[in-house]
């Protein structure tokens, strides 16, 4: 793969916007273009992933643990799977899975990390960035609590 089309996929990835030009550059170079058949797992619930995943390709589900049932399905270019690995080493509560074909970016915690020790504005936007991603996720679970809670009979 060459430099200049991580670099690009990296540009075109939300999270990675905290990231100036050259640092994106300098990520894209320790990236590594992965392809995915259907049906390979790209993680599986408990692993601790070594990176983040950018989906170039193709279309995966998530869903936690074994139950396939209702999987949350991703195929926007340019979707970060797994930011929070690029800077905690814990295991993931989902499973991902290949739904077609998919091809991906990874982006190494290691390499990450190198650049937000040596540019420390660079790790408060990532902090900043996973904070807001975190506090709307939040948000939008107590939003939807109570609707959950009396679908299923349970209070809210």
């Amino acid at each position: 793969m060459q430099l200049d089309d991580a670099t690009t996929i990296l540009a075109r990835a939300d999270f990675f916007e905290v990231c100036d030009a050259e640092q994106r550059r300098m990520l894209a170079f320790a990236s590594e273009r992965k392809k995915w058949k259907p049906g390979s797992i790209l993680y599986t619930a408990g692993d601790v992933p070594e990176g983040a995943q950018i989906l170039i390709s193709g279309t995966v589900a998530t869903h936690q643990g074994a139950d396939e049932s209702d999987p949350f399905v991703v195929s926007t270019p340019g979707s970060v799977l797994g930011v929070v690995s690029l800077v905690i080493a814990n295991p993931r509560p989902i499973t991902v899975k290949a739904v077609d074909q998919v091809e991906t970016l990874f982006v190494p915690r290691s390499a990450f990390m190198k650049l937000c020790n040596q540019a420390p504005d660079l790790a408060a936007r990532a902090a900043d960035r996973i904070r807001r991603e975190l506090t709307g996720y939040l948000g939008a679970i107590e939003k939807a609590g109570p609707k959950i809670g009396s679908s299923t009979g349970r209070a809210g």
